[in-house]
């Protein structure tokens, strides 16, 4: 006879999940079978150790031999968080990489030709110490407040904006970071960003506008030598090798738009007929064509630098992109515009002034009145420079060398240059009075043969 409640009534039965990762694991295999494995909890652990290297974690497995022999880009352990990091550029230096507080970090110890292995090893057995008692490894000096890329960036800027000759170069110096770099890397912190980041900043811009991609290259190869001079970074520059994976460029010149030489008399008519330019633009336009200078040496000219009586304007080397003065015989009609521009000049400085008069025309004003003028709204005015060099060589027969001086071309033949001192500028006011005739001469009338 049963008591009752001396025995639980009979349990529903218990239904066994079977792992299914398990039944493929076993699938074949005899239950007595070694290689078998009976419970999940031991498959995981089987699984966690599967692919995990045997042996001892690398220690000391560098020595002086491979560290110079190593030539492959690519990051070589040798223990410890210690790693000899091979750069595209051939580049040699030391990485160290831990843990710290729960965060991977990567700290570099220096250039293998500054920092010896041993010292390195030293360095980095250290930081693993620090790393593991909760400590921050990375030296006391180098925890001050690194700046991020924009911060970095403003103050390059700023130390070298002093140099730029080019008023308008300042300007674009910077607005061409904040377009194409500030989005991607602006806010990261210089000591970290890595070449995949340059990469990133590069490819959008990379075929599409090969000129201004090559310009932001070499601003950003200059902010992180910056930093690694003031010790915000100690790894590479991570603009070395970019180059190497980025796409060619196809070898396509590109060049200013230019007028046909025989067309020019057309256009400095049609320019004069311009009457809804300003007058002042109309001469400066002109000085820029029988001068054949560029916009902003026309534009920026000041009265201390044009003598009148001697038919010379000399142009201070401060505002040449060649850095050297450069002297500018005057034809007969290029005194006449000057004689005219002093009388609406009003006093101002500059010969051809703003409205404050304080300040020169603006750089846009000569691409703003070829868009007035219907017939020429492709051209530039830097264009007008190759119109008269293509005149020079297929009307006259002045040497190569004096049609060169005229554009203020520097000599690319440095020894050349040495001895050859001579601005040759007898024969270049020969010359330029010949393209001011040429240029303002009445332009030919074109009659159908039958009207």
């Amino acid at each position: 006879m049963q008591l009752s409640g001396s025995a639980s009534p009979p349990s529903e039965p218990v239904s066994v999940v079977e792992n299914p990762c398990l039944s493929v694991y076993n699938e074949g295999r005899s239950e007595g079978d070694p290689r078998s494995i009976p419970d999940s909890r031991r498959l995981i652990r089987f699984m966690s150790t599967r692919h995990k290297p045997r042996g001892r974690h690398p220690q000391h497995r560098l020595t002086a031999l491979t560290v110079r022999a190593k030539t492959k880009p690519g990051r070589y352990a040798d223990g410890n968080g210690l790693y000899l990091v091979v750069d595209p550029s051939g580049a040699k230096r030391w990485l160290w990489r831990g843990v710290v507080r729960g965060r991977r970090r990567d700290l570099g110890l220096g250039s293998v030709t500054l920092v010896p292995l041993l010292d390195a090893r030293t360095h980095a057995l250290g930081y693993r110490r620090a790393a593991r008692a909760g400590n921050d490894p990375k030296p006391e000096h180098a925890r001050r407040a690194v700046p991020t890329f924009r911060d970095a960036a403003t103050r390059v800027h700023a130390e070298h904006a002093k140099g730029f000759r080019n008023a308008n170069h300042i300007g674009e110096w910077l607005s061409s970071l904040k377009r194409y770099a500030f989005p991607i890397i602006g806010s990261r912190p210089v000591d970290v960003i890595d070449s995949s980041e340059i990469l990133r900043v590069l490819s959008g811009v990379w075929l599409d506008k090969p000129e201004t991609a090559r310009r932001v290259r070499q601003r950003l190869t200059l902010i992180f030598d910056w930093a690694r001079a003031h010790h915000f970074r100690t790894a590479g520059n991570p603009t070395d090798g970019v180059i190497d994976v980025l796409p060619k460029h196809r070898d396509e010149a590109v060049h200013h738009a230019a007028l046909p030489y025989a067309s020019v008399p057309t256009f400095v008519h049609a320019l004069r007929a311009a009457d809804a330019v300003h007058a002042a633009i109309r001469l400066a336009f002109e000085l820029l064509i029988l001068t054949a200078t560029r916009t902003n040496e026309t534009l920026g000219a000041r009265w201390e630098e044009i003598d009148l009586d001697a038919a010379v304007w000399t142009i201070p080397g401060t505002r040449m992109k060649s850095g050297r003065d450069h002297r500018i015989p005057l034809a007969a009609r290029a005194v006449e515009i000057l004689t005219h521009a002093r009388a609406l000049a009003g006093g101002s400085p500059y010969v051809f002034p703003g409205r404050s008069r304080r300040k020169p025309l603006s750089n846009m004003v000569f691409l703003m009145t070829l868009r007035r003028l219907p017939d020429y709204t492709d051209l530039t005015a830097h264009g007008f420079r190759s119109s008269f060099r293509d005149w020079a060589a297929e009307r006259t027969n002045v040497p190569r060398e004096v049609c060169e001086a005229a554009l203020a071309h520097v000599k690319k033949d440095k020894t050349e240059a040495a001895y050859n001192r001579t601005d040759l500028f007898e024969r270049r006011r020969d010359l330029m009075a010949l393209w001011a005739q040429f240029a303002t001469s009445t332009p030919a009338t074109v009659i159908a043969i039958g009207a």
